[in-house]
């Protein structure tokens, strides 16, 4: 048999595991400010202050905001995701179990990424409301007034993640999911992916931390948030002749930080 089989095996592989991470994978990642290709163990988010506008006198010196910078460190960590393939298995089965792999493996890496974007989110401790109910219309509107307050601009960039079950409470609240106030263009019931409403794109997600029967859902501005990756999702696959099977294993470095408290706020939802 060629060498070059096997190569192209390898190739095929990496690709497929590469497009499935980006079909299948993190659904936060788009949400936050993110680094690729970093060199080092780290990357370095910088966060600026708010300037002040001033008058000045004619021929006056115009004067300076005098902003203050702040330099937030994203640490980086390799995570891994294998599994073996036998050969002999192959041939016994109807389905495709290179593609099957590169699947679960790309899941297992993508809820990783989000795992990190969320346990950053979860050291926020702007609170709307309590845990002893669940996500209803006072909450939303109290997130929205404590984001408005802190002036997280309404540009189009800010997302909120909740879990199923506070998915289904937005379901109930007339102003989230009747067209008389969002039109047909966003109704939830077209698919529950996600949806528009409050200049925030709202997502249903399975991965929100769940402490004491509370979850804790997260309202945040993209640049509250940092994403750095020093290595995307890659593969390799081994022969190994005393176990007559391929061992497939898939790969990452990633990390995640918080960068700006003030642009997130967490809506605490008893469950």
């Amino acid at each position: 048999m060629s060498t070059d089989i096997e190569k192209a095996f390898v190739k095929q592989f990496e690709r497929e595991v590469h497009e499935a991470y980006q079909r299948l994978g993190s659904k936060l990642r788009a949400t936050v400010r993110s680094k690729n290709n970093i060199q080092g163990a780290s990357t370095t988010f910088q966060k600026v202050g708010k300037g002040t506008a001033a008058t000045k006198s004619r021929h006056g010196q115009v004067p300076v905001m005098n902003l203050e910078h702040e330099s937030v460190e994203c640490l980086l960590a390799d995570y891994y995701a294998g599994d073996w393939i036998d050969k002999l298995d192959e041939l016994k089965t109807n389905i495709d179990e290179r593609g099957v792999i590169a699947n679960a493996g790309a899941y297992a890496l993508g809820r990783k990424t989000d795992e990190l974007i969320i346990q950053q989110l979860d050291r926020n401790s702007h609170l709307a409301g309590n845990d002893s109910d669940g996500l209803t219309r006072d909450k939303v509107l109290t997130a929205f007034e404590m984001l408005g307050a802190a002036d997280v601009p309404d540009d189009g960039q800010r997302f909120a993640i909740v879990g199923w079950k506070q998915w289904s409470q937005l379901l109930g609240i007339e102003e989230f999911a009747n067209a008389d106030y969002i039109g047909d263009a966003d109704l939830p019931w077209r698919g529950t992916q996600a949806k528009r409403w409050l200049g925030t794109l709202w997502m249903p997600h399975s991965g929100l931390s769940l402490t004491g029967g509370t979850r804790l859902c997260h309202w945040y501005h993209k640049t509250a948030i940092g994403h750095g990756s020093g290595a995307d999702v890659t593969s390799d696959i081994t022969w190994h002749g005393d176990r007559a099977a391929h061992f497939v294993n898939n790969m990452m470095s990633q990390g995640a930080c918080l960068i700006d408290e003030a642009g997130i706020v967490t809506l605490p939802c008893k469950e």
